[in-house]
């Protein structure tokens, strides 16, 4: 049988997928990060489908739970919150499942990201002013990041940054893209996107981190830093140009 890394999306039900919602009523065994995945989520699992929380379990009972059920002869619902491409820890699962002879497919969700942004009611990439979006975290008590994949050095780009699991973390993000975008700059700060409990933050680079701090947000939030996120005067796209070729198969 088959093992699907389902996307549930940012936090809200009702932005799974229309395929991520079929799929998971088709599996009889649902693994799901109960700190994170919305419990309004298993109601699409069928009645008496076997609900694995794997808050408490390392990988490699979450890769026995998996190759049980395959062996049992079961598909399973491997939920993960908002979209498995991105900080989602499924390459080191599927590297589990090949090794166990496992077949699995990837149904993408919403990211996280594109929730903040809808949450904020802007477009990340702005037409003359950033056409950019960095996906990143930092290194604090997790897996160190790569050689010149600090924040240092990803400033430099002036592209919009986008920080996951970085709200504890937020006075040194201040301080390290701070000589690159300036204390001016616009930045935002989403946590629980799309849920019920949304927060939503704004202010400059300078102002933000004491914004945080006041409302006590620690988790579950992704912070963001650019000139996008403040523009107002820029040129209109060229894809609705009157100047535009048309002729287009």
């Amino acid at each position: 049988m088959t093992v699907y890394f389902i996307g549930a999306g940012p936090g809200a039900a009702d932005l799974i997928t229309v395929r991520g919602a079929r799929t998971l009523a088709d599996c009889r065994v649902c693994l799901y990060a109960g700190s994170l995945v919305p419990r309004e989520l298993l109601a699409e699992c069928p009645p008496g489908a076997r609900l694995v929380d794997t808050a408490q379990l390392d990988l490699d009972r979450i890769t026995e739970e998996m190759v049980r059920a395959h062996e049992e002869g079961h598909d399973v619902a491997r939920l993960h919150s908002g979209d498995p491409s991105v900080f989602s820890a499924v390459a080191e699962q599927m590297r589990r499942l090949d090794a166990a002879g496992v077949p699995y497919e990837v149904v993408p969700g919403v990211p996280a990201f594109a929730a903040a942004a809808a949450a904020l009611k802007r477009e990340l990439t702005v037409p003359t002013v950033g056409q950019t979006v960095i996906l990143t975290r930092i290194a604090q008590r997790a897996t160190a990041m790569p050689e010149g994949e600090d924040l240092a050095t990803l400033g430099r780009s002036g592209a919009l940054i986008v920080l996951h699991l970085a709200a504890q973390y937020v006075d040194r993000v201040v301080d390290e893209l701070r000589p690159h975008y300036g204390g001016d700059c616009p930045a935002a700060v989403v946590a629980y996107a799309s849920r019920p409990e949304e927060l939503v933050l704004r202010g400059t680079l300078d102002e933000i981190a004491a914004k945080v701090k006041d409302a006590g947000v620690l988790r579950t939030a992704v912070i963001m830093v650019g000139r996008t996120l403040g523009a107002e005067q820029f040129r209109d796209s060229h894809l609705y140009s009157p100047d535009r070729d048309r002729h287009i198969c």
